[in-house]
């Protein structure tokens, strides 16, 4: 009788029947370390992408996590006619990204580099319960240059407008010309990292972690909240602007300064998380009201 091999991450997965999935593990990891490297050291040192290390990480801890919790309920059933060929597509993906320098292929490879091998090893049952870790990574992939200048400025414009007639519905002297703000003797340019696709995008992955990790039971809910991401990081933008303008007014142009470099990541994502949290609580109401007995 042949012993079928666990998933399970632990001692049973230094076996020597998973010898050759390891040798693939230090294989990819050989392969796609520069790639990162040039990644921690380059556009993902900035701010607009700085998102990408956070995204890396949570993925592999999605990873693990998910690959422990499916270890006892699925075994593996090797599915390679499925597999090789997400393998090779992988493989000309990145040796075409990273000779011509184009990074969502190079980056983006990883992902059907990784499902193929899933199924090459392990089978589709596998690949189905990690399919949320693997999606997930699509958010560290950096954007082409040209999508994002065409999304941001149209976007950055709408904050801008947002961000105006809001403070000027509360008193405050403030004007608009463009993405630039005057509020009293001050002007503040509406960047790119405050109000951009790179922003848009880290929020969308936040709104679809949450979704994973709360698994609620109604499909209507999920759906619905996952639409509303949209409008919640939009608005979770203009709250970041309205409080860095209004800092800058009644503070100083150097306390909004430090404010920008400090702690305007921190107020986007928890004014995001906010705002998602309180929106699920009002679709958690509606879905009790439509399932209650009349």
């Amino acid at each position: 009788m042949s012993a079928s091999p666990s998933l399970r991450l632990g001692a049973g997965s230094l076996s020597p029947l998973w010898a050759p999935f390891w040798v693939v593990v230090a294989g990819l990891a050989a392969m796609y370390g520069p790639s990162f490297h040039d990644l921690f050291t380059g556009i993902w040192s900035t701010d607009e992408n700085a998102h990408g290390p956070i995204v890396l990480s949570v993925s592999l801890w999605l990873l693990y996590t998910k690959w422990n919790s499916i270890a006892d309920d699925v075994k593996p059933a090797p599915a390679p006619a499925l597999g090789w060929p997400l393998v090779v597509l992988a493989l000309l993906l990145y040796v075409v990204g990273r000779s011509q320098d184009i990074l969502i292929f190079e980056i983006g490879s990883l992902i059907p580099m990784l499902a193929g091998l899933m199924l090459v090893f392990f089978g589709r049952a596998t690949l189905l319960g990690l399919w949320f870790p693997l999606f997930f990574m699509l958010f560290m992939i950096p954007l082409p240059g040209v999508l994002v200048d065409a999304v941001t400025q149209p976007m950055k414009m709408a904050v801008s407008w947002a961000a105006e007639h809001l403070l000027y519905a509360l008193g405050y002297p403030i004007a608009r010309t463009g993405v630039i703000l005057v509020i009293g003797q001050y002007q503040l340019l509406v960047a790119d990292a405050c109000a951009g696709l790179h922003s848009l995008f880290t929020l969308e992955a936040l709104g679809l972690l949450y979704l994973n990790l709360v698994r609620h039971d109604s499909f209507a809910r999920n759906l619905t909240l996952a639409i509303l991401i949209v409008p919640i990081s939009f608005t979770a933008n203009v709250i970041r602007v309205i409080v860095l303008t209004l800092i800058t007014y009644h503070f100083g142009d150097e306390a909004g300064q430090g404010f920008l470099h400090g702690f305007a990541g921190m107020v986007l994502f928890i004014s995001a998380l906010i705002l998602i949290i309180g929106v699920d609580s009002m679709l958690r109401f509606g879905v009790r009201q439509t399932d209650a007995p009349a």
